[in-house]
């Protein structure tokens, strides 16, 4: 498209009134004051210069996309996200509730432009980390929100103009995250605001009806979904309908739900038996006898689950992550698979234990803590902290000092 002496007039204006703010000179009037704010706040965490945006541990982001409403809904509206960003030659994302991207798809020329500057799945694109943009600019007022050109803080994307709108839990209200199209500032479209805010709405509204509203219920597409009952006694349910499995065939069905991108044969043996003496065909006589539980639905090449799943182990973490310690508690049902020989179950289960007490002891609550003991009653650190949150008074201290009393024991 033609690029306008107006646009190329406004875009030095605002590079000038960057540079101004830089230099604490006033600078024209020619940025919006919640770009001017956001500047601030910017400027005391992120360097100007920055080239990429720092990227998030890789298991952790799969963990929170792995049977998030979010992924659920881009499970169903996946194909149309992939034609707007093909047709406009743009850059489709979807993050979570705190700007970090989990699924993406590009054009041609924008996927380079993408991946040079950490604009991919695990991409921390909130304002502390990469300074002004629009994704953060979205969850932080509620609205749909574009930057354009220089106004973004940092020099890797100055060159892009990104238009975000917010996606809500159409159930309780809560932020899931974003939809953001980018493409670089010559090639911006008036619909482009029109358009994220109408595919914002469209994957609101597909994370609320992808759901399952029940255990049993079919997926997206109709088919069963699996679940995993994982932290403490082991169970699987496809559709509803318990599973006979071996002890080990559930261990091969967590670690399989663990890596929904899929494992070889040498990882999944790995992952299982660390350097136990035990034969690559014993193995493929477990996946085989998984595959025929499932009805088919476990790939080769790698072995990958083909179905929805859903585990207590995401839950947990879920609520971790969005500041929610008494549903990690009440989720949280013992050791994951206990007494597992499985290193990477092993690794899982310290993990998620781990972040379960620390969210505890961050944010000491009496229910929480209850809750917790009823699993953990020998944890003493957890009720102790929550006792000396808890007001005196309150009829929740005789319970939380009753059980460390127990725990003492």
């Amino acid at each position: 498209m033609t690029v306008t002496v107006e646009a190329r007039r406004r875009r030095a204006e605002i590079a000038s009134a960057r540079g101004a703010l830089r230099a604490r000179t006033s600078g024209p009037d020619a940025v919006r004051e919640e770009i001017r704010a956001s500047w601030a706040r910017s400027a005391a965490t992120v360097a100007p210069d920055l080239d990429v945006a720092p990227m998030a541990d890789p298991q952790d982001v799969e963990r929170a996309w792995r049977g998030s409403p979010l992924q659920h809904a881009v499970r169903v509206m996946g194909p149309q996200l992939a034609r707007a960003a093909e047709d406009g030659d743009l850059v489709v994302a979807v993050t979570d509730a705190s700007a970090r991207i989990l699924w993406t798809s590009a054009g041609r020329v924008m996927r380079r432009r993408a991946e040079s500057v950490g604009f991919a799945p695990g991409g921390r694109w909130d304002e502390a980390s990469v300074g002004t943009n629009a994704l953060d600019l979205a969850l932080r007022t509620g609205q749909l929100s574009t930057v354009w050109s220089a106004e973004h803080f940092a020099h890797a994307v100055e060159g892009w103009v990104c238009w975000a709108a917010p996606v809500y839990d159409e159930r309780t209200g809560r932020a899931l995250g974003v939809v953001d199209l980018s493409t670089t500032w010559d090639r911006a479209q008036p619909l482009g605001p029109a358009t994220a805010g109408a595919l914002a709405q469209l994957v609101q509204h597909a994370a609320s009806t992808a759901q399952p509203s029940s255990p049993g219920a079919s997926g997206p597409a109709g088919q069963p979904v699996l679940e995993l009952r994982l932290l403490g006694a082991g169970e699987a349910r496809l559709g509803g309908r318990r599973l006979s499995l071996t002890r080990r065939q559930l261990e091969v069905l967590a670690l399989l739900a663990l890596h929904p991108e899929g494992l070889s044969l040498p990882e999944l043996h790995a992952s299982l038996y660390g350097d136990a003496p035990v034969t690559t065909s014993t193995l493929k006589a477990e996946v085989s006898h998984v595959r025929a539980a499932l009805g088919g639905a476990l790939t080769s090449r790698p072995y990958r689950l083909a179905l929805p799943v859903r585990t207590d182990v995401d839950a947990v973490l879920d609520a971790v992550a969005q500041g929610e310690p008494t549903a990690a508690a009440e989720h949280y049902g013992g050791d994951l698979l206990a007494g597992t020989e499985s290193p990477e179950l092993r690794q899982t289960a310290s993990y998620v234990t781990c972040a379960v007490r620390e969210a505890l002891l961050a944010a000491p609550a009496a229910e929480a803590a209850l809750r917790w003991a009823r699993t953990c009653p020998w944890d003493a650190e957890v009720l102790a902290a929550a006792l000396a949150a808890v007001p005196a008074g309150e009829p929740s201290r005789a319970l939380l000092a009753a059980r460390l009393a127990a725990a003492d024991l």
